[in-house]
């Protein structure tokens, strides 16, 4: 007897059911998404009103699709549009026969960026109805590094640009030269001396509008220096006054001019180039902030985007994010890239804001023998002790190390979700704005994905 296959049969005509639900399993996560969208009061989102014009989609129609093609790491509007022919689930969505195509995909995730902020938080007061998420409790803050939609390659720095505008202020000269002697003659390329002037005068303007960017964004990085630098020559004074002899070097003024490395980016201007990955290589890219639930849901709380190349400014804003309605953040987890003084001392806000965990060095993630031998908590610093010296000792505590070890068990995951599972590694839209909005549907699609693995996909209150 020969070998048996199942009989693949693609001519027969064949009656789709009368039900879309019935080629979806019960347990399919596109029941979930739908449910909870239709919940979810939607008057935010932007419809033609009058009733004048073409029909329209209903906003929870085409917000179930972004959610649902998100979650499945759909992201560009041709793609999602060409997934309402060919994905049982996503023409489920949209009803069987309707097609919003990419234009009218983009124009809607375009004009409801606020909506979606509002729907961000109102899924996050449904969790808290369906599966108890805790009013009171604490969250993890890390930032990860998104490419721009732009090359890095598509960057000029300060020193490049103002060469480069040297150089073509003495072409034009040159090219008006000869143009006065030879009468326009064409150049021995065919190409037009006229025409070659006016595309060098155009890449000129471009390169002084860069320098131009680049030297006001270095007036906000001067002041912040000065200030800094104000602050250290004044505590040195205070210490000649009282006879000591300051230590290390004399702080140094920052410079009139940017640096020579500093860049802008013709395609994105507002991003930014950013150390990436390990640290070994640089990326034209943003930098997206997540504040994570430490109390077991590992839902996203709160989320922005900023093209600081650090988290260095990011701990307040970072803990500012959650949205009362949401959670009272009663402790704030972070690294080491977000610790200054100031920043600790802004979110403890004198013991009326949330108890910051914050490192104040890189940790090693080897455990020695030492590490493993019970021992009691250290001695605790003097009450007029730095921030930094207090903080480090309640890290050493046994109520620190606990706390402090739920940061990488939550934050951490959430992004190689993101960028592993969802598949999202880069933004296609430009600009901060529009980034931040990009980032808002992203980790909207996280959080119903999360809620509905850990609801069983059902919407009962608890």
């Amino acid at each position: 007897m020969g070998p048996r296959f199942i009989n693949i049969d693609r001519n027969t005509p064949m009656m789709l059911p009368p039900d879309l639900k019935d080629w979806i399993p019960d347990t399919h996560i596109v029941h979930f998404i739908l449910d909870a969208v239709e919940s979810l009061d939607l008057k935010e989102f932007k419809i033609n009103r009058r009733g004048s014009g073409s029909r329209q989609y209903p906003p929870s129609m085409m917000l179930s699709l972004l959610i649902y093609c998100y979650a499945t790491g759909r992201f560009r509007s041709r793609e999602i549009e060409s997934a309402t022919y060919s994905d049982v689930a996503v023409r489920y969505i949209c009803g069987g026969d309707a097609h919003p195509d990419h234009d009218t995909i983009c124009t809607f995730r375009r004009e409801n960026g606020k909506a979606f902020k509002e729907c961000f938080v109102k899924v996050l007061i449904l969790a808290g109805q369906v599966e108890g998420l805790k009013k009171i409790g604490g969250v993890s803050v890390d930032g990860t590094k998104i490419k721009a939609n732009a090359s890095k390659h598509a960057a000029v720095s300060y020193k490049r640009a103002g060469s480069m505008i040297k150089q073509l202020e003495q072409e034009i000269q040159t090219l008006l030269n000869k143009a006065e002697k030879a009468d326009n003659t064409p150049l021995d390329d065919g190409l037009s001396i006229p025409d070659e002037i006016t595309r060098r005068e155009e890449r000129k303007a471009k390169l002084e509008e860069a320098k131009k960017i680049i030297e006001e964004r270095y007036q906000d990085i001067k002041k912040e220096k000065q200030a800094e630098y104000e602050k250290k020559q004044k505590a040195r004074d205070e210490q000649r006054k009282n006879g000591k002899k300051p230590r290390g070097r004399e702080p140094k003024p920052p410079a009139e001019d940017p640096p020579d490395k500093m860049q802008v980016n013709f395609t994105d201007a507002e991003s930014r180039i950013m150390k990436s990955g390990s640290g070994n290589h640089f990326e034209q890219a943003y930098n997206a902030q997540a504040a994570v639930d430490t109390e077991g849901s590992m839902l996203i709380l709160g989320q922005y985007v900023t093209n600081h190349v650090n988290d260095k400014l990011e701990l307040i804003p970072a803990a500012e994010c959650v949205s009362e309605d949401v959670r009272e953040v009663a402790n704030v987890l972070a690294d080491t890239g977000y610790f200054s003084e100031s920043a600790i001392k802004g979110v403890e806000n004198n013991g009326q804001g949330p108890k910051v965990y914050c490192a104040v060095e890189k940790q090693n993630h080897h455990r020695t023998i030492n590490d493993l031998l019970k021992k009691e908590d250290p001695l605790p610093p003097a009450k007029d002790a730095p921030v930094k010296e207090k903080m480090a000792h309640l890290l050493k505590t046994k109520a620190g190390k606990a706390k402090y070890k739920k940061r990488k068990e939550t934050v951490e995951p959430v992004f190689g979700i993101i960028k592993s599972v969802l598949g999202f590694r880069q933004f296609l839209l430009r600009g901060l704005e529009k980034v931040n909005l990009e980032w808002d549907l992203v980790t909207l699609a996280y959080n119903f994905k999360r809620l509905y693995k850990i609801t069983g996909g059902k919407l009962s209150p608890v």
